[in-house]
């Protein structure tokens, strides 16, 4: 991994949701400029991620924009991360625990390619399976902390039927494990899996299943599941954002933006891919377990 390397994620983020104030505030670039003495390039620049910033500049520009203490608080944090270097950030430290990097940059993405190993991704998740996962991971929450937490999970879940823009393509492989760890009782698992088999047939969802049949394979170097996340075009085909890779983790989450990461990633993609089974198979496979469950 190359150390040293400034790595862009906390700029665009931070960009994004500064960008989503001022629209929010109804105020033009030209009028923020004025306001903060600086020029419409400038702002410009930060919206788009393209330059580092300064706590006390994010505060000012928080404060034009009515923004919420918390949501300053989040901001100023993100932006202490806009000046740290290296190939890997865990926003753990300066960033509120309540603030969901990952969900702008899914929300932004035009196509998500996900590999778990472990158990059904946020974005598939039943509200029971969800609470079950919670419950889980996260045993130190109270009763009201835990239902926050499912409700912001499964509200994520809206980008996947937005009214607005296009839908993005979500494109999931899971190991045969995912399906057959339980969560909770028979009922709820057979629930999840026939959930599975439903949001697999949406013309934007694609769910296949990686089989034990097929032995070791590629992905057991990759320590874990992962994400490779793709942002729209322009009209001349020039992405956005450049591709990212994210891999949470139980204190952190890890973000690779260099080419030779993603690329990385999405061989091992291609690979395991190429096993699993088709669509079909796959809403047969789940189908089969889900009715070994009962429920």
């Amino acid at each position: 991994m190359q150390a040293g390397v400034d790595s862009t994620v906390p700029r665009r983020e931070l960009g994004r949701h500064l960008r989503q104030l001022r629209e929010e505030a109804r105020l033009t670039i030209k009028v923020v400029s004025e306001a903060l003495e600086w020029s419409m390039p400038k702002i410009w620049r930060i919206e788009s991620g393209a330059t580092s910033m300064r706590s006390l500049d994010v505060e000012a520009m928080c404060r034009i924009y009515g923004a919420s203490p918390e949501m300053t608080e989040a901001l100023t944090g993100l932006a202490k991360e806009t000046r740290g270097r290296g190939w890997w950030h865990s926003y753990g430290a300066a960033i509120p625990q309540w603030f969901e990097l990952y969900a702008g940059l899914e929300a932004a993405a035009s196509r998500l390619r996900m590999y778990e190993p472990q158990f059904v991704p946020g974005l598939l998740q039943t509200p029971a399976y969800a609470t079950e996962f919670v419950r889980i991971g996260s045993p130190e929450l109270g009763p009201a902390e835990r239902e926050r937490m499912v409700e912001v999970e499964l509200g994520r879940q809206a980008v996947l039927s937005r009214q607005r823009g296009p839908l993005p393509q979500l494109d999931v492989i899971l190991d045969e494990a995912v399906l057959r760890r339980a969560a909770g009782s028979g009922s709820m698992m057979s629930e999840q899996l026939r959930h599975l088999v439903t949001v697999g047939e949406q013309p934007n969802i694609s769910v296949r299943v990686l089989p034990f049949s097929i032995g070791l394979h590629r992905a057991e170097h990759a320590n874990g599941g992962f994400a490779i996340l793709e942002f729209p075009t322009d009209g001349l085909g020039r992405r956005s954002e450049p591709p990212i890779v994210y891999s949470g983790g139980l204190t952190g989450a890890i973000y690779l933006e260099q080419p030779h990461e993603v690329d990385s990633h999405a061989a091992v993609w291609s690979d395991i891919e190429a096993v699993s089974l088709t669509e079909d198979l796959s809403r047969k496979f789940i189908t089969s377990i889900a009715e070994e469950y009962g429920g």
